[in-house]
């Protein structure tokens, strides 16, 4: 997931995703019910991605790995990272928080949407 069509692939691949362009040609958006759960610059040269994140796993994460997970750039720097997914982060870290932050917006959703979506992953 180390280029923009993997990642694109694997957010969409999860039940009620939607991509979309709300703040510009430039920035691509990714959420679940309308809930934003990712979202990644296009015209960066890095390929990095803002994700949310649990409070303490955000730090946690920061500390281990400061020059690859930094706080979130242009968001809650509590509620949000920035990721830059082209550096040396492994793989199955990089699908871990992103399920993650996916997972944070889901469990916040009514309990009908929840219902759904668990029928869509089915």
């Amino acid at each position: 997931m180390r280029d923009i069509e993997s990642f694109r692939m694997y957010c969409l691949s999860k039940p009620g995703v939607e991509e979309g362009f709300p703040f510009g040609e430039d920035t691509l958006v990714f959420k679940v019910l309308g809930k934003m759960f990712a979202l990644t610059g296009l015209s960066s040269p890095d390929f990095k991605v803002n994700l949310k994140c649990d409070p303490e796993w955000a730090v946690e994460l920061r500390e281990a790995y400061p020059d690859e997970i930094l706080p979130g750039f242009h968001m809650s720097k509590k509620h949000w990272n920035t990721v830059l997914f082209d550096r040396h982060l492994r793989e199955d870290l990089l699908c871990q928080m992103v399920d993650h932050s996916y997972a944070l917006v889901v469990a916040k959703l009514p309990a009908k949407q929840r219902e759904s979506l668990q029928k869509m992953g089915e």
